[in-house]
């Protein structure tokens, strides 16, 4: 089918690697995998952290968020993308676009500020240990992610309807796999200063302000592992916050290339990779990341797992 036809009026053409028909079946395979194993170790995680009761804690209750962040964030697109690359039919309706760039923005911009929060109870850990349940009670917690949470929420609903209703001149398709604010952006038949301006202005809030703020306490974090006398606590505890400082990397490096300059045009294809990392990598590494080298985690895998077994065995 010829995609360079009009689309039918109120759809949208993801044309994405269209011309390329043999990278799209080789990109299906790999993201159908990574996409399963990122539910099964974003899911393991969940349960895990909920059913074993020596991980209800500050920093797992936010793993717990972070995991069923990656599951919404990759369940929102992935199943489309699928569709898009396995398929002849590149259409999605204007509702459909609607609902995942809503989703998309508003679960990026939560996972932002979550990350944000989760350095902080990194630093509290750290430089105030004697102190910690009881800065980091669970009232701190729950209002630490529900403000993260409307933040995302708030930043989609300005920037979402801003980014749709851009004049396109009967032009509907989208350079792109998903229906991403930087390719939707570049649609536009107008001049888009304003809106790139508005979208730099929450970015730096949504995403800068908490890199920052993740940047200085790792500052007091590293400043505090120093003055520890043993070497293995130094060990423990560079080795809890490298995990968080490799997810924080993967993750803003990608999400500052592409929203810091919304409308720029620079190499397409190099945009769409740049959204499949961070749209599968991260969030199929995060419970890797978390748990390989993790041996609170290993050890209630474990234990569960034992469990189910003597349970069997009783049976």
């Amino acid at each position: 089918m010829d995609w360079t036809n009009e689309s039918t009026q109120g759809n949208f053409i993801l044309l994405g690697f269209s011309d390329r028909p043999h990278l799209e079946r080789i990109l299906f395979v790999v993201i159908l995998i990574a996409y399963l194993l990122t539910l099964v170790g974003n899911t393991t995680i969940i349960l895990v952290s909920r059913l074993d009761p020596k991980l209800h804690t500050p920093m797992y209750f936010f793993l717990t968020h972070l995991s069923f962040l990656d599951l919404s964030f990759t369940t929102s697109s992935i199943p489309q993308l699928l569709y898009n690359l396995n398929g002849h039919d590149k259409t999605i309706i204007y509702t459909g676009c609607a609902i995942q760039l809503f989703l998309f923005l508003g679960l990026g911009g939560v996972e932002c500020l979550l990350l944000a929060v989760m350095a902080y109870d990194r630093f509290v850990a750290v430089c105030k240990p004697l102190h910690y349940m009881v800065i980091m009670n669970p009232q701190l917690c729950l209002g630490l992610v529900s403000i993260a949470w409307g933040c995302g929420v708030v930043n989609s609903l300005i920037m979402s309807p801003m980014t749709l209703w851009l004049p396109r001149c009967g032009y509907y398709k989208v350079d792109h796999f998903l229906c991403e604010m930087p390719a939707l952006i570049r649609m536009a038949c107008v001049n888009t200063a304003a809106v790139d301006g508005i979208a730099f202005i929450l970015a730096v809030g949504i995403v800068l302000s908490p890199l920052v703020f993740i940047l200085v306490s790792y500052g007091y974090i590293v400043r505090a592992v120093l003055s520890i006398q043993s070497s293995s606590g130094r060990h423990k505890v560079f080795n809890t916050c490298g995990f968080h400082l490799t997810v924080v990397s993967l993750f803003y490096g990608n999400i500052i290339y592409m929203y810091m300059q919304p409308g720029t045009s620079s190499s397409k294809d190099q945009g769409k990779f740049l959204t499949l990392f961070y749209n599968i990598v991260t969030p199929l590494l995060n419970p890797l990341i978390y748990t390989l080298r993790n041996k609170e985690v290993k050890g209630a895998l474990r234990r569960l797992v034992l469990g189910n077994l003597g349970l069997k065995k009783r049976v």
